[in-house]
């Protein structure tokens, strides 16, 4: 059917005396056309290329290869940032000139493949973008055509690296806020398990952010608790930050999954290593704030208004933990009993780099500090729903988490046009799925000569002030 569309013109219900036509005559036209800014920070900042660099191996014989891992990986994450979440969609998007620009591709119109039946698709298809992240190390498995290999360390490292250098300023006090979400797996993946919790067959990946920063996507299979593994990965991000920040306090953040005596007892062995976690409550945690639950039970019968009342107490399990600490308590009445317990090794003041003193009493810790954590499960919204990070269907783990890693560098893209373009305008705290829909999903023509290639973006665009801003913060100076 869409070949007839091809050779014949589509007529539509005429406009008023005027008839409406279509045909796929428009030339190169891309719904991509903001993505230039991608590009832009790209070659600022070299994000992708470090990434593809620093993390991949390479066994392949280059006299028989048209595409560098480089431009492979930038052809996966820059499809990840644009939308694009399965590999069958880049047997289509091999022709996009623009997306061939993207990825450092000196012909951007493809004309200059070997095969005859190659000319004009620029970028490789989902054949060869599968052979990337399907390398597991065994010849009888990989054949000879997989022999590009992940480095899983490299990778770890590179995302707090990432951090790392994208700060001013040493920081006086960082967060680190972890927690976990469920993955469904739907067919026979290696590592399956089904999760009484979540009602199914899943992974269980382990995310650790600092602010909006990603700093771990560790895929998990879901046999193993939510802390399982936490903490060495917590060793792992605070010894490397220690490198560069020896001074810096670090705060670990997380809910009742994480409150567990080796996470603790690590962080109290350690010099500016805090820790303020859940704590799910028991009989001996609600019998100690009885008379609490009562006043906030009579205010709220008197104002009929949701009611608070904090305090705070020390306090150690019959068994597991191996000292008494501070437990923050949050008696609260909304229509019905709604109590909450936080366990932490902050100080009660704060005294910072400025000598500025802050009193941490039992209600600023729970709701300034503690429940700050809320915003990590808008960043791992972001990564299951805007980067597909979920869309680990490969049956082996070893390619779901690399996956998994890319589609996190696909995020870290979009959070830097966020963080940098998009500062103190009406987007500064938009999704990343947002951000593309309306800064990147812009119709183009692409016009290709001998000496330029330009971009006609749509005159009906909305958005032009907004992205000429953005433009002129990501892009790179002219020499």
């Amino acid at each position: 059917m869409m070949t007839e569309c091809n050779e014949q013109i589509m007529r539509f219900q005429g406009h008023g005396r005027r008839r409406v036509e279509a045909d796929f005559d428009g030339g190169k036209i891309s719904s991509n056309g903001g993505a230039v800014l991608l590009r832009e920070l790209e070659l600022k900042e070299s994000i992708v290329e470090e990434f593809a660099k620093k993390c991949f191996v390479d066994y392949r014989d280059p006299r028989f290869i048209e595409f560098t891992v480089e431009e492979l990986v930038k052809q996966r994450v820059f499809g990840l940032a644009l939308g694009y979440e399965d590999l069958n969609d880049h047997d289509q998007l091999r022709v996009d000139p623009l997306l061939a620009m993207l990825c450092g591709r000196a012909d951007p119109t493809g004309e200059d493949r070997r095969c005859e039946e190659d000319k004009g698709n620029p970028l490789a298809g989902k054949s060869t973008l599968n052979r990337l992240e399907l390398y597991s190390g065994e010849g009888r498995r990989d054949g000879k055509y997989k022999k590009i290999e992940s480095k899983p360390e490299a990778i770890e490292e590179f995302y707090v690296a990432h951090f790392l250098r994208m700060q001013r300023e040493v920081p006086w006090r960082i967060y680190l806020d972890l927690d976990t979400t469920d993955d469904q797996v739907h067919g026979n993946q290696e590592g399956k398990y089904f999760h009484g919790y979540y009602d199914s067959y899943c992974y269980l990946p382990l995310y650790i952010f600092c602010g909006d920063y990603l700093l771990c996507a560790k895929l998990k299979t879901a046999d193993k608790e939510a802390a399982d593994g936490a903490l060495d990965e917590i060793k792992r991000i605070v010894g490397q930050i220690r490198k560069r920040w020896p001074k810096t306090e670090i705060v670990i953040r997380g809910d009742n999954a994480f409150c567990r005596e080796q996470i603790m007892a690590w962080a109290e062995q350690q010099p500016g290593v805090y820790y303020i976690l859940g704590l799910a409550q028991n009989p001996r945690l609600l019998k100690a704030i009885e008379q609490r639950m009562e006043q906030a039970q009579l205010r709220y019968e008197i104002s009929g208004q949701p009611a608070r009342v904090f305090s705070e107490f020390l306090y150690s399990t019959l068994k597991t933990w191996s000292c008494p600490r501070r437990v923050i308590a949050k008696a609260e009445h909304i229509g019905k009993a709604n109590p909450r317990f936080v366990v932490t090794s902050l100080p009660q003041f704060d005294v910072d780099w400025k000598d500025d003193v802050t009193v941490l009493d039992a209600k600023h810790l729970y709701e300034k500090v503690y429940c700050a954590r809320g915003e990590m499960e808008n960043r791992i919204k972001e990564q299951q729903l805007d980067l597909f990070a979920d869309r680990t269907s490969t049956h082996w783990l070893k390619s779901n988490q690399l996956r998994l890693w890319l589609a996190s560098l696909g995020y870290l893209l979009l959070n830097e046009v966020r963080r940098i373009g998009l500062k103190g305008t009406k987007l500064a705290g938009a999704y990343c799925g947002t951000i593309r829909e309306k800064l990147l999903k812009i119709g183009a023509r692409i016009s290709i000569s001998v000496r330029r290639i330009k971009i006609s973006l749509s005159t009906a665009y909305p958005r032009q002030e907004l992205f000429g801003l953005v433009w002129q913060r990501l892009r790179v100076p002219e020499t």
